[in-house]
């Protein structure tokens, strides 16, 4: 039987944080390209993240948790690498979709985890679960893009 546990309440809340993180760095990627089709792309992404992160909210009130929005250290730094690259990059439409990539590599590896080593909720499963095969999905098509750039 699965529980809602403090500990679950804090996966989500970090994943939440970054979810939050990543739609920020894609608005950030957004006003750093020149290329209306990637300009639009990142901020769809940003939107998925916004989405995400109001679901990911919901789910964490249902079971009575404390939903914490932050803003890591982490993830300042890499929007702050992202600008760097954007200024000293002659190519900094690829720089983007690479820092894109490492990005949802490294929410792809953060979902598994709380997926693979926690006991949840079938809701709570269900959610983890269907954003992390979006965003399967769109690493497959960042990759594509960034063969285009």
């Amino acid at each position: 039987m699965s529980t809602y546990t403090e500990k679950v309440g804090s996966q989500l809340n970090n994943i939440l944080e970054r979810t939050y993180d990543a739609e920020k760095g894609y608005l950030k990627a957004a006003e750093n390209v020149a290329d209306s089709n990637l300009k639009n792309y990142f901020k769809k992404k940003a939107q998925e993240r916004y989405d995400f992160g109001h679901a990911l909210k919901s789910e964490i009130k249902q079971y009575n948790q404390d939903v914490d929005k932050g803003d890591s250290f982490a993830s300042k730094a890499h929007r702050s690498w992202m600008d760097v690259k954007e200024w000293f990059s002659a190519d900094s439409e690829e720089a983007m979709l690479e820092e894109a990539i490492k990005g949802e590599k490294a929410a792809i590896e953060q979902y598994e985890e709380v997926l693979d080593e926690t006991n949840l909720p079938p809701s709570t499963e269900t959610l983890l679960t269907q954003q992390k095969n979006k965003i399967v999905g769109g690493l497959e098509h960042i990759k594509k893009l960034e063969d285009l750039a």
